[in-house]
């Protein structure tokens, strides 16, 4: 079976972060870094070349396989901030009806711009991942 390649690196994250080009994505990978950090209790660590993630757990697989992953990262790609939650999508449904707009893909919650969505209804959904984090 294939290894995962995506794993915790002592990479820089301020670094990383500083080389974001686009200053708006950059001040929202910032905004978004000091929002997870804060939920999570827990520093950033690079994972991998462009995914910043926020403590540790143990993910699981359906065929039994295990591996560490972060509890809750994000990535900022040059077409939107991917944030990386746990639990699934439908463990947000009620609060993703009131963020604003974003669009959603298989675990992920993909921000355009955080000026088009409430920070109120953000924090809670990051704050709702840790917690599910803790419990899978």
């Amino acid at each position: 079976m294939a290894e995962l390649k995506t794993r915790a690196t002592d990479g820089d994250v301020a670094a990383f972060l500083a080389s974001i080009e686009d200053e708006g994505r950059r001040s929202d990978a910032v905004a978004v870094c000091d929002l997870i950090a804060r939920a999570a209790k827990a520093p950033p660590v690079m994972w991998g070349p462009a995914i910043v993630g926020f403590g540790h757990r143990t993910l699981r697989y359906p065929d039994g396989r295990e591996t560490d992953w972060m509890a809750i990262g994000f990535s900022p790609r040059k077409a939107s901030t991917t944030l990386y939650l746990a639990g699934g999508l439908d463990t947000y449904a009620d609060l993703l009806a009131d963020l604003g707009r974003h669009t959603t893909g298989k675990g992920c919650l993909y921000l355009k711009r955080l000026s088009d969505v409430d920070l109120a209804v953000l924090r809670t959904i990051v704050a709702r991942s840790v917690t599910q984090a803790r419990t899978l």
